[in-house]
């Protein structure tokens, strides 16, 4: 099988090496995190004449390494092989730190002990660089810059992009990209053999892997409306909605009952475990938030789909969350955007579909699979005018062949080339 190269992520890490903080790579369960650690970057190590046995790789979810799991006892083994060559530089590879668990050091005073203060003792090693994985927020990437004392940088790891997936799949780009909508960028749907097997092995992430991770760590009650919200979400990707809305629309479902509280907790759990993403709303004009309703996108379109059982391809709103997570992926800020256009003296919000910032660049996206009327049109381009400022402004669209600029300045983009990345956003 050939592997997918992920440079992008590759590089990120490389760049980090001994820096002096703790590499947290983190993303969903199943995206290639593991690969990229253990073999992309393990490959790149020996590429450059590091030795196997100067890199230390424990995988927490092997049952090899179970009582690994106890902080101590993964800093005492890894401190028993640092210590005897201290004039040498060993590297440490940890797999699913959120496995590990809280003790107690009876030895020192009943102390509670967790993964962060024993990983923060070993990055004290000069001769110690130090990269782990892990896929819930709860545990990492909220809890960086607290536990780690400002110490660490995250890496954080998608599914395939539709560059990465067309490097593997090669062929007509077209068709490619009508399998990605499909199916999304799961590593393992590339070397699956048919529809059926991508089908089943996208829906038994669900029922075997993410869906008992949230319920087991969050410790959850209420299984049957954890799925009912996965599904409403699924439904209503690239659409507003809020907690209170969902809880509605789910106890006119359901017997028992469902409020917003439970409904807003439940998505922080999705959101925690990158399962989904929320994109806020931003008035473009006074410069603030609010604080609902918001839009949610899953991390992967083929998740999303396998969640509605391929019911509902709208490809208008699957293009939007492909370009959404492209977005994050090049490590931008991304916010959905509202206007106001004034109408028989009322102020009429109009939708910008994606406010992408980059440190003090800015840039206005509009997500279109067609504009073949001149309602759509006027549409799309409306919201874009009605910014009134001088920040690049695009179109994103499927029904056009080549990109080009309107007599407006308006840059409309083919999908393929902006994911492919033949055009520079900034």
């Amino acid at each position: 099988m050939m592997t997918v190269k992920r440079d992008f992520y590759l590089n990120s890490i490389i760049q980090n090496m001994w820096n002096g903080d703790i590499k947290v790579i983190t993303g969903i369960r199943r995206c290639g995190k593991s690969v990229l650690l253990f073999e992309l970057f393990y490959e790149y190590l020996l590429s450059i004449g590091v030795s196997e046995n100067h890199i230390i790789k424990i995988e927490l979810d092997q049952r090899r390494n179970y009582k690994l799991r106890n902080p101590i006892a993964l800093c005492e083994y890894v401190e028993s092989i640092v210590e005897k060559h201290k004039e040498e530089q060993f590297y440490l590879f940890i797999d699913e730190v959120q496995l590990t668990a809280k003790v107690i050091d009876k030895e020192n005073g009943n102390i509670e002990i967790s993964i962060y203060d024993m990983l923060n003792e070993l990055k004290a090693y000069k001769n110690l660089d130090v990269y782990v994985t892990g896929s819930n927020s709860k545990g990492l990437s909220k809890d960086i810059a607290t536990q780690f004392r400002g110490r660490a940088v995250q890496i954080h790891v998608f599914p395939f992009s539709f560059s990465e997936f067309y490097s593997y799949t090669g062929g007509d780009e077209r068709k490619a990209l009508d399998a990605y909508m499909l199916y999304g960028g799961m590593p393992r749907t590339l070397i699956l053999p048919d529809d059926k097997a991508k089908k089943a092995y996208l829906s038994s992430l669900f029922n075997e892997l993410y869906i008992k991770d949230i319920v087991e760590r969050n410790g959850i009650e209420r299984e049957d409306v954890l799925n009912d919200i996965l599904d409403f979400l699924a439904s209503q990707i690239s659409s507003l909605s809020n907690p209170t809305n969902i809880a509605n629309a789910l106890n006119s479902m359901k017997s028992g009952k469902v409020n917003s509280t439970m409904v807003a907790n439940y998505i922080r759990h999705m959101i925690d475990s990158f399962l989904i993403s929320t994109a806020k709303r931003y008035d473009v004009k006074g410069k603030n938030y609010f604080s609902y309703p918001n839009k949610y996108y899953y991390v992967d379109i083929g998740l999303r789909n396998a969640r509605l059982n391929y019911r509902q391809y709208d490809p208008g709103h699957i293009m939007e969350n492909i370009i959404y997570n492209e977005l994050l992926r090049l490590g931008y800020s991304v916010d959905v955007g509202v206007v106001y256009e004034r109408s028989n003296g009322l102020h009429k919000q109009k939708e910008i579909d994606f406010v992408v910032n980059d440190a003090d660049k800015k840039i206005y996206i509009q997500s279109a699979f067609q504009m073949g009327t001149e309602k759509k049109a006027d549409s799309e381009l409306t919201s874009l005018l009605l910014t009134k400022d001088f920040f690049k402004k695009m179109i994103i669209r499927m029904d056009i062949s080549h990109s080009f600029y309107d007599d407006n300045g308006i840059f409309h983009c083919n999908l393929i080339d902006f994911l492919l990345g033949r055009y520079e956003l900034f």
